[in-house]
């Protein structure tokens, strides 16, 4: 296929699908006492910090956390991950404390499917901030992100049926638990685990 061909081969895909690297919103928010946005050069340090602090909470849940990555290793998750969210394949959100600007915990839009604009909600807060309802105001106004900018016609969360914590935030969050993937995957241990599947779908719940 010679350039001429191929790049209009391209451009037909890009039109065809109207292709998620071509849309336009904004990479920042802000809720009632906190800042979101996309990932930044340099927010490696911020995100290690915070991986260390609550590493304890988080390795039961998250692999990431199992083994505590070097500055070097989550700066360079950083950077990919910044560089995912401008090609709109995964968006990780950081968020920060509006009184301080401390770094929170991380939130995103994940496992995305444009043509049925499908997204996932994940998330982490770090032990020095939890049991303050962040995590539940973050996943309020990352739902309301994706509906209004990403035209969202289905946001779920799912998490282990044994994280609590996490399917609490659901819950507070007004999504609808719809079911549980018995003997889904396996945990760190080894044992089989299920995971619950929660959601907001539009005409529904938005």
């Amino acid at each position: 296929m010679d350039k001429f061909v191929y790049f209009n081969h391209f451009a037909f895909e890009v039109k065809r699908l109207n292709h998620p690297i071509l849309l336009d919103f904004p990479e920042r928010f802000e809720t009632e006492r906190l800042l979101v946005r996309a990932p930044q050069w340099s927010d490696g340090e911020l995100v290690n910090e915070a991986i260390r602090e609550s590493a304890e909470e988080l390795r039961k849940w998250l692999p990431f956390a199992r083994n505590i990555p070097s500055l070097e290793e989550s700066e360079s998750f950083v950077r990919k991950a910044r560089l995912n969210f401008m090609e709109r394949t995964d968006m990780v959100l950081h968020l920060f404390d509006k009184n301080g600007g401390a770094f929170v915990g991380s939130s995103g839009l994940h496992r995305i499917d444009w043509e049925a604009r499908r997204f996932e909600i994940g998330y982490w807060i770090r032990s020095s901030r939890s049991g303050n309802g962040l995590m539940t105001e973050a996943v309020n106004g990352i739902t309301a992100f994706a509906i209004r900018y990403l035209e969202a016609n289905r946001i779920e969360i799912r998490c282990d049926s044994r994280n609590s914590r996490s399917a609490s935030v659901a819950k507070r969050a007004g999504f609808t638990l719809e079911g549980v993937h018995r003997n889904w995957q396996r945990d760190v241990d080894g044992a089989l685990t299920h995971t619950m599947v929660f959601a907001k779908v539009r005409g529904d719940e938005f």
